[in-house]
């Protein structure tokens, strides 16, 4: 079993510093790179899918928060006010508030729906120090998050749609969910109190639920303050649960925020919110592969996807000739040159990269490469440029696991 606390540190892909504070990660070099692949990927996805990406700021009036409903039911869990002469400005614990202001930000007709908004971006949230844990639970997230607007008869497609890119996703990553849960709202104030809406979109979710397929349970006091929502759960080595992705109806913020479109009567309508997380915080979903892949990751997310091994330094030239044509079509690759021990002893540290290619004085000489996968196995030398363009295919096809053929 991997602890991705642990593995992070000694892969050198984030870390923490007392000084910067807890549940406060940095990332380092090749943790960033992880990350960068990750979510390029993910926002190509949302491109494809018809998302419209944007950017919103950190920081709200605290105002924001009590029209969206937060600040009255989420205050627990977000950061105090800081005040700017008469104003109160928070750090938000959540990205759809500014998202409903972009919709409202002018006049909206029903052929813009469903218009669908992702954004990359960050959000805080006050975590007690006893519940801080690596990258699974931090109190800086950078949330993979999306809202779509659409009409009451848009919502089950477009929930549909979301579950759908959700599940492509996990397929691509390897990544396998324990169970799809239905969280619904339990006793007490924490709820928008909407018994209606809540019955509604509760209906709308199990119908996507059940068109789907896929096996699910009703849970009791998991659901947001403003709707119920699909939970796709995940559990590390030793069991426990997290939730990685969402799917949730939203009822409740249009009518806060006054969210309208005109429609096919000149009338004028209230939209619907589909709140959607892909692969939810990068933070969570970096941890997962972490402990997913014990390191060694999928060749187009490896940190180094190529190692290059000259035997010796006469063959370090030839090394760097094919570390430039990794570099044009994309790839990482690294040289660990005979200065950094045997043969054998840079194999062996080398053994979380995808590919290794070997360069003795015949390689050299015929303008080849010897090749080694992560699983040890040696295919027959190829030509240098062939090996780089076949290493690069795989990479663009997201291969799970590294090869040649």
């Amino acid at each position: 079993m991997h602890d991705h606390r642990k593995l992070g540190r000694e892969l050198g892909l984030f870390d923490t510093d007392p000084m910067i504070g807890a549940g406060l990660p940095y990332w380092l070099p090749d943790g960033a790179v992880l990350r960068h692949e990750l979510e390029e990927y993910v926002r190509d996805l949302e491109r494809r899918a018809g998302y419209r990406h944007v950017y919103s700021p950190v920081l709200g009036k605290r105002e924001l928060y009590e029209r969206s409903g937060h600040w009255a039911h989420y205050r627990e869990d977000m950061f105090p006010p800081m005040r700017l002469g008469a104003e109160e400005v928070v750090l938000r614990p959540s990205l759809c508030p500014h998202h409903a202001l972009m919709y409202r930000s002018r006049a909206r007709s029903y052929r813009e729906l469903p218009l669908r908004f992702a954004e990359l971006g960050g959000m805080y949230r006050s975590e007690l120090s006893g519940v801080l844990g690596g990258l699974t639970r931090v109190r800086a997230i950078q949330l993979n998050d999306g809202h779509v607007f659409c009409t009451v008869d848009q919502v089950a497609e477009e929930a549909a749609r979301a579950l759908e890119l959700i599940r492509e996703v996990h397929r691509v990553l390897g990544i396998e969910p324990v169970r799809y849960r239905l969280s619904l709202p339990g006793e007490g104030g924490k709820y928008v109190a909407a018994p209606e809406l809540w019955e509604r979109s509760a209906a709308l979710l199990t119908e996507v639920l059940e068109k789907s397929g896929l096996p699910f349970e009703a849970q009791r006091g998991e659901a947001a303050f403003y709707g119920p929502k699909i939970d796709v759960q995940i559990a590390d080595g030793a069991g426990r649960e997290a939730t990685l992705s969402t799917v949730q109806v939203d009822f409740h913020q249009p009518e806060q925020f006054q969210l309208e479109y005109v429609g096919a009567d000149g009338g004028r309508h209230r939209p619907v919110m589909v709140h959607r997380a892909v692969i939810g915080s990068i933070e969570r979903a970096v941890a997962h592969l972490i402990e997913l892949y014990g390191g060694a990751f999928p060749a187009w997310l490896a940190p180094v996807q190529v190692v290059l091994l000259p035997l010796s330094v006469a063959e370090e030239p030839q090394a760097r000739e094919v570390a430039a044509r990794c570099l044009e079509l994309g790839l990482r690759a690294e040289i660990a040159g005979p200065e950094q021990g045997s043969l054998g002893a840079r194999i062996r540290a080398a053994r979380l990269a995808p590919y290794q290619a070997v360069v003795g004085a015949r390689e050299a000489a015929e303008g080849l490469v010897a090749p080694r996968l992560r699983d040890g196995s040696r295919p027959d030398p190829l030509p240098a440029a062939e090996f780089v363009a076949r290493v690069a295919a795989g990479v663009a096809a997201r291969e799970r696991e590294p090869r040649l053929d």
